[in-house]
């Protein structure tokens, strides 16, 4: 799988990402603090896990069809900045939420991200044509994530109230939108930055 934008590409996992994404998941890390800070960071184990049953994808090519996660790489080096992922809300009703993560808060508040979530919802909705709608959450103290969603034309379609503990202040939990036939009218070409 590889999605190409102008300074981005969205690529299956390779070998040579596994030592950064590995210091990337170590708890401490910035993009920790955005990225559901409510939740447990993975323990040394689990990361070590997570990285070894990469590693045997990667040397497998064992890739599912659709992906459902894949590293976000520069276009020029194919370093690794990050990845974009889904998941279900509800299986049941085709009901999926992607998300996106670049670790290097260096590469923050350059377009990256919108470039990279934009080819990603242009995949989802291209590889699984029974979707009707792609969500996101995220949570109101995380300002770059909700800027994203709606330079992308996701509408807000959620907001539970004091919903989110972060560094013991309550926070408002998210939830937006974008309608297959909104993201259509909007990049009716597909999706360029």
């Amino acid at each position: 799988m590889k999605q190409t934008g102008p300074r981005i590409c969205l690529r299956d996992w390779q070998e040579d990402d596994l030592e950064h994404m590995r210091t990337w998941l170590v708890p401490g890390q910035k993009w920790h603090e955005f990225d559901a800070p409510y939740f447990e960071k993975p323990t040394e184990d689990e990361i070590d896990r997570l990285v070894e049953r990469l590693a045997q994808s990667i040397a497998e090519q064992n890739w599912p069809s659709p992906r459902w996660s894949v590293a976000i790489a520069d276009r020029q080096s194919d370093r690794l900045l990050g990845n974009v992922s889904w998941y279900w809300h509800s299986e049941e009703t085709y009901w999926l939420n992607v998300g996106i993560v670049l670790y290097d808060p260096a590469t923050w508040g350059q377009g990256l991200g919108t470039e990279a979530l934009g080819l990603w919802c242009d995949y989802v909705f291209e590889a699984m044509p029974q979707i009707v709608r792609i969500g996101l959450m995220t949570w109101s103290g995380n300002h770059g994530m909700i800027h994203l969603a709606q330079k992308l034309g996701f509408r807000e379609e959620a907001r539970f109230r004091k919903a989110r503990i972060v560094d013991g202040v309550y926070y408002d939990s998210l939830g937006y939108g974008v309608l297959r036939e909104e993201w259509a009218a909007l990049y009716p070409s597909g999706f360029t930055d």
